[in-house]
């Protein structure tokens, strides 16, 4: 009988990105990966049925911390109405920040989407399952400190 393997897609824009997951799925053999380089937004909104995800992972995302940029940020209304569509009853959407601004904004954001649930009294502690990224790691050299926000889908 088979046993059953659970598939995780990745989605990455940044094409430098991309090359360092494929470097590191090959050195660690892993074969239950999909990566897929394109738009987030897009591939959520045209590629992904409603309630099929257990959870979404947005580790460590472009914090574009000029205030005229912060319109740039991934983690915004609208884009988080999407993803919660797309999480299974139960699911869960995990969000990592060294960006403290970032951080606050993301809470605030996911606070008011009316199908999510905090799983924590603001912000979570880091699970063991997050693995240590290298902007987390940069983040940590430079003082920054690290913020993650975990919410359930109702």
């Amino acid at each position: 009988m088979p046993i059953a393997t659970t598939i995780t897609s990745v989605l990455e824009v940044h094409v430098p990105g991309v090359g360092a997951l494929c470097k590191q799925i090959a050195e660690r053999e892993l074969s239950n990966l999909r990566i897929c380089q394109h738009d987030a937004v897009e591939v959520v909104r045209d590629m992904l049925p409603e309630a099929s995800l257990d959870g979404v992972h947005v580790f460590f995302p472009d914090p574009w911390h000029k205030a005229r940029h912060n319109k740039r940020r991934l983690i915004q209304s609208p884009f988080v109405a999407l993803l919660a569509s797309r999480l299974k009853p139960g699911g869960y959407f995990h969000c990592a920040t060294d960006w403290e601004e970032y951080a606050h904004q993301m809470l605030e954001v996911l606070s008011v989407e009316p199908t999510l649930v905090n799983s924590a009294d603001g912000f979570a502690p880091r699970p063991e399952y997050r693995p240590l990224t290298k902007f987390e790691n940069r983040g940590i050299r430079l003082g920054h400190g690290v913020w993650d926000v975990i919410f359930r889908k109702k």
